[in-house]
């Protein structure tokens, strides 16, 4: 069914409430002013988004280079958290640059960036901060930049979704890693929450298969948030993953209230993840969401396919598993079992496996075999 349409004054007036939400301002600051706004607390980077500074040192070194020839550079965004303190919400990379040649970059703290790969004036590479001739220090210290404050008036909501915006795209940032830097603009304790529930030792051996790579861009975050999403909002899930989860987390982070809010049981969730993980654990350990071979062997890699239907298929009857060794032992046996079915196989390898009706399939899967131990046993 088409949305109806609006009348275009109703449609002007709703932009124009928005824009109104919007405080902004422009300064032009010099980078040795940036500097000294850092070293004072007054211009702060979130941890989180510190860690996201990716830029090798080439690059690095042909932001200084274009500082020094004093070539135009785009505005940095940030927001004022109070009078006179702005926290750093799009320009991490540029920035990080400019601390870390001179030496001041906390995370490198004393640190000097040597320049390289200088493709202009190439004569610059080998060079430090210190290295330089007095008038290019002051060059490179008085050199502008556009600094465009969203004001602490403005909606919080908007906001979080400038930041969402600035930050996507540009560097290689994996989907959590932006999520993790950009909700807690709404609320810090749902993630809090993902973060703490990610370093639960059954959970970390679960996925123990995960490659390094993955872990960096914080994928066990991740799959705490796709256990939730998908455990208590699946009716909204149409096909893209990886903003539905972002959806959910807004939800979540949403204040009470406020339209477009999730209820949420902290204390109860908790309780469902640290059993789920535990029996899963306790069954078949870093295996549990790794395939089998055509030998029936384990294939040591991960696969988001078996987490889902594992860690959902079990849901219905998590209340009835106990976990003595007996009873734990058959669910053993029946997972194992599952993994070798050719119908299973089928839901859980290829590609196009993402829709609401494969993933709908392979939970029930799970779940009916699992019910039938369940009454077998009663």
């Amino acid at each position: 069914m088409e949305k109806s349409r609006i009348t275009d004054n109703e449609l002007i007036e709703i932009v124009d409430s928005k824009i109104k939400k919007v405080r902004t301002r422009s300064l032009d600051l010099s980078f040795n002013e940036l500097l000294d706004m850092y070293e004072n607390g007054e211009l702060i980077i979130d941890p989180d988004y510190q860690r996201l500074f990716r830029w090798s040192e080439e690059k690095q070194s042909r932001f200084i280079e274009s500082l020094i020839l004093e070539m135009p550079i785009p505005p940095i965004y940030v927001i004022e958290r109070e009078e006179g303190v702005y926290e750093l919400i799009d320009g991490l990379q540029r920035i990080s640059s400019y601390l870390h040649f001179r030496g001041s970059l906390k995370t490198k703290k004393n640190q000097y960036l040597t320049l390289t790969g200088c493709d202009i004036v190439n004569q610059l590479d080998g060079y430090t901060y210190n290295d330089l001739p007095k008038p290019l220090q002051i060059k490179l210290k008085r050199n502008f930049v556009r600094v465009e404050i969203i004001r602490r008036e403005s909606d919080q909501r908007l906001r979080y979704y400038m930041f969402k915006r600035l930050n996507t795209g540009g560097e290689l940032l994996s989907e959590q890693e932006i999520r993790n830097c950009t909700i807690r603009l709404l609320d810090d304790k749902f993630n809090e929450f993902i973060i703490e529930l990610s370093k639960n030792e059954d959970f970390v051996n679960c996925i123990s298969n995960l490659s390094d790579e993955k872990k960096d861009q914080k994928y066990d975050e991740e799959l705490v948030l796709r256990f939730f999403a998908f455990k208590n909002y699946r009716h909204k899930y149409r096909h893209d993953v990886g903003s539905f989860m972002t959806d959910y987390m807004e939800g979540v982070s949403y204040k009470k209230g406020e339209e477009g809010h999730i209820e949420f049981d902290y204390d109860k969730e908790r309780e469902i993840f640290n059993k789920t993980f535990k029996v899963l654990n306790l069954t078949l350990g870093e295996y549990v969401f790794s395939r089998t071979n055509n030998n029936g062997k384990f294939i040591s890699s991960f696969s988001p396919y078996h987490f889902e239907a594992f860690t959902l298929g079990i849901q219905k009857y998590l209340d009835q598993i106990n976990c003595d060794n007996e009873f734990i032992e058959k669910l053993k046996n029946e997972f194992i079992e599952i993994k070798n079915d050719s119908n299973f196989k089928a839901l859980t390898t290829g590609g196009g496996k993402n829709t609401p009706n494969q993933l709908a399939q392979r939970i029930k899967f799970v779940e009916d075999r699992v019910g039938a131990l369940i009454n077998e046993r009663n």
